[in-house]
C-alpha cells in the first residue's frame, strides 16, 4: 500500500527537471516510504478513486482533446473547504471525494501527513504543496473554520479588500509564487458576491531515474483521436521498467529521482481507445494491475509534449455527486452564519515532459459567495386590448378618477 502511495501521486501530475544527461552523477538512494497511521491506506485508494472518477467527468464534460488535472490539488482545496459545510452539503462533499469510514480528525491528519512528508521524499525532485484562504475585509469568519485550516492544511490566511483593483493581482501572484511562474492567472475575476477563495497550488519538478539522451530523440508521427497523422518529437530509450499488457493496454512505469515518484503510461492495444481503458479503470483494477507489472527491458517511444489546462470543475463535481454545495440550499455553517455556496471551482494545469524529466503544476481555486437569490422572470405587460384604469391618491388611497378603455383611438 506503501507503494500504492508513492504512484498515487503520479496519476495526480507529472514532474519535471534540469539537464541530467551526465552519467558521472551518481543514482540516488532509493526512498524510504511514508509511514502512514493505521487505517489511513483507506483514504489512499480513496483518493485514488476520486482521481479516476474526477478524469473520466472533465474529460466528459469539458470535450477537450488534451486533458490533464491534479486531483490531489483539487482533493485539498475541496478537503478545506468540506471543513466548513455541514447537513447534506457536507455529505454530498463527502460523496464526490470519496470520504467514507474515517473521521474528520483522520481525513484532515490524512491531508496533513501528505502535505507535510510529499515534498521531502525525493531530493531529487522539487515539490511545493501551498494552501491559502482568502477572505473579504469585514466578512465574518469562523475562527474554528481559520484554525483547523491553518493547523492541518498549513493555509496562509489573509483579510483582503475584494473590491480594490489590485486584489485579483494578489491572489494570482501567490499562485504564480507557489507554482514557480507556470500559472499567471488562475482567477479570472473577483465574483461580486465573493466572499472567500480556498486556494490550492502544486509544483512538482524531478528527473527521470532513467533518462532519455537528446540525440535519440527524432521527427515521427503521431496518429491523433481524429486518426490524423502529425508531427512530434519521438523520444527513445532502451532499458529495464516495471511493464505490464493485458487485453486492454499496456502500462510502463518510469520513475523519478530516487523512485518516489514516477509516471504510469498506459497506452491502448489496437483496437482499443482511451474511453474503452477509462471505462474499466477503477482503483481496484489499479491496484491490482501495479501489483502485477515485473520489470523487464522495454524499447521506450515517448512523445516530447507539453499541455496546459484551465477548467471550471462545477460540472464534473456535481457529476460526482456534489450538488447542494453549488446551491443556494447550500449548508457552510461551518465558515459563517451567513448563507454562502460555492460558486466556482476553477482548475488550471500544466506539464512539460521532457528527455531530462517533466515539470508540471495545477492550481485550484474554490470561490465561496453569497447564496444567489434567483430573480423571478420578468413580466410582460403588453396593452394591446380593452383595459380599466385608476386615478387615486396614495396616502390616503381616495380614488379619483376611474374607467375603461375599450377603444382607443390614434392621438
Amino acid at each position: 500500500m506503501k507503494k500504492n502511495l508513492f504512484l498515487f501521486i503520479l496519476t495526480l501530475f507529472a514532474a519535471s527537471c534540469t539537464n541530467q544527461n551526465d552519467p558521472k552523477i551518481p543514482i540516488p538512494v532509493n526512498a524510504k516510504p511514508i509511514i502512514l497511521k493505521a487505517g489511513m491506506e483507506i483514504r489512499v485508494n480513496q483518493d485514488n478513486e476520486f482521481a479516476f472518477d474526477l478524469l473520466k467527468n472533465t474529460i466528459t464534460t469539458s470535450g477537450e482533446t488534451n486533458v490533464f488535472v491534479s486531483p490531489l490539488s483539487v482533493s485539498i482545496a475541496l478537503g478545506m473547504a468540506w471543513n466548513g459545510a455541514n447537513g447534506q452539503t457536507k455529505t454530498e462533499m463527502g460523496t464526490a471525494l470519496k470520504m467514507s469510514g474515517m473521521s474528520a480528525n483522520d481525513i484532515n491528519g490524512y491531508y496533513q501527513i501528505l502535505q507535510s512528508t510529499l515534498p521531502g521524499i525525493d531530493p531529487t525532485t522539487k515539490l511545493n504543496i501551498a494552501n491559502s484562504v482568502w477572505y473579504k475585509t469585514g466578512f465574518s469568519v469562523k475562527p474554528d473554520f481559520l484554525k483547523v485550516n491553518s493547523d492541518y492544511f498549513n493555509a496562509y490566511i489573509k483579510e483582503l479588500d475584494f473590491a480594490q483593483s489590485w486584489a485579483v493581482d494578489t491572489i494570482n501572484n501567490w499562485c504564480s509564487k507557489k507554482t514557480n511562474n507556470l500559472i499567471k492567472n488562475s482567477l479570472d475575476k473577483i465574483s461580486s458576491d465573493a466572499v472567500m477563495y480556498l486556494v490550492n497550488a502544486i509544483y512538482f519538478k524531478g528527473i527521470w531515474r532513467k533518462h532519455f539522451k537528446t540525440k535519440n530523440t527524432k521527427e515521427a508521427n503521431f496518429t491523433n483521436e481524429l486518426g490524423k497523422d502529425v508531427k512530434i518529437n519521438m523520444m527513445y530509450q532502451k532499458d529495464t521498467f516495471a511493464y505490464l499488457q493485458d487485453n486492454y493496454a499496456q502500462y510502463l512505469d518510469m520513475p523519478y529521482g530516487n523512485k518516489a515518484f514516477s509516471m504510469t503510461v498506459i497506452l491502448p492495444n489496437d483496437g482499443k481507445t482511451t474511453g474503452d481503458v477509462l471505462n474499466i479503470l477503477t482503483n481496484d483494477y489499479w491496484n491490482n494491475m501495479l501489483s502485477n507489472m515485473p520489470s523487464q527491458n522495454v524499447e521506450v517511444y515517448m512523445p516530447r509534449f507539453k499541455t496546459q489546462n484551465n477548467f471550471t470543475l462545477n460540472e464534473p463535481l456535481q457529476k460526482m455527486g456534489m450538488n447542494l454545495a453549488f446551491t443556494k440550499n447550500a449548508d457552510f455553517s461551518g465558515i459563517s452564519d451567513i448563507s454562502l455556496m460555492i460558486s466556482r471551482v476553477i482548475h488550471d494545469t500544466y506539464v512539460d515532459v521532457t528527455e531530462e524529466g517533466t515539470e508540471a503544476a495545477a492550481v485550484t481555486v474554490v470561490e465561496v459567495g453569497y447564496t444567489s437569490v434567483l430573480n423571478p422572470p420578468i413580466p410582460v405587460f403588453k396593452v394591446n386590448k380593452p383595459f380599466l384604469f385608476v386615478i387615486r391618491e396614495k396616502s390616503t388611497g381616495v380614488i379619483l378618477f376611474i374607467g375603461k378603455m375599450g377603444d382607443v383611438d390614434k392621438y
